[in-house]
């Protein structure tokens, strides 16, 4: 199932080309990617702002790209639409580098509880009031909702790779996808019932992880 399509200047096609492999020295290559950062984050925080003072729907790419002082054209090589300005946060990645910081021996149910763990209390305050405005956004606007399925899916790809790699199987073996299956299940549930409120997130992932590891019994 794919996101209801946005107006032309709420969305463009789904990325740029994946770039050619940079000839930068490292010290160029790690300003650049400082200063995306830093324009991706800005795009962020003013659309926002932009959303508290006049509503989702009342905003446009225009305003946020404006607002951020670049272009409409700049603002879609970041953020694929309007949605993708809530969804994509940064935290899946986040989580999948503490996932993959976890100790080899850790097997995958207790690698991902752990870096939820490990996630959560590394947030900052501000990090954390954003996750409030992200649950309350998709649970109020509808075209967030839509394009949220599309990341589901797209999270539970991922986790599925997550969970071949600790394990040694492929990540399409079907045991795999199952497993990966349930833990998504379970990283959803929580979420929905957490509001937003990472405390609430992470005990509500530890309840279902163990749950899942009891079998899943009621």
């Amino acid at each position: 199932m794919n996101a209801s399509p946005a107006p032309d200047s709420d969305r463009r096609g789904t990325g740029d080309a994946a770039p050619a492999a940079s000839t930068r020295p490292p010290a160029k290559q790690g300003l650049r990617h400082r200063k995306k950062a830093r324009t991706r984050a800005a795009m962020r925080e003013h659309a926002y702002r932009l959303f508290r003072e006049q509503g989702y729907d009342a905003t446009t790419v225009e305003q946020i790209a404006e607002a951020a002082e670049v272009s409409p054209s700049t603002f879609f090589r970041y953020f694929p639409s309007k949605e993708d300005v809530v969804l994509q946060d940064g935290m899946d990645q986040r989580w999948i580098d503490a996932v993959r910081a976890q100790p080899p021996e850790a097997d995958a149910m207790v690698a991902l509880r752990h870096a939820a763990h490990d996630l959560v209390t590394s947030l900052t305050p501000a990090e954390t009031e954003h996750l409030r405005e992200t649950a309350r956004l998709t649970a109020t606007v509808p075209a967030i909702r839509a394009r949220t399925v599309d990341e589901i899916v797209r999270m539970g790809a991922t986790i599925a790779e997550l969970v071949a790699e600790r394990s040694g199987r492929d990540p399409g073996d079907f045991e795999v996808r199952v497993f990966a299956g349930a833990l998504l299940g379970a990283v959803v549930a929580a979420w929905i019932g957490s509001a937003g409120d990472p405390d609430r997130f992470l005990h509500d992932v530890e309840r279902a992880t163990e749950q899942l590891e009891a079998g899943l019994r009621l």
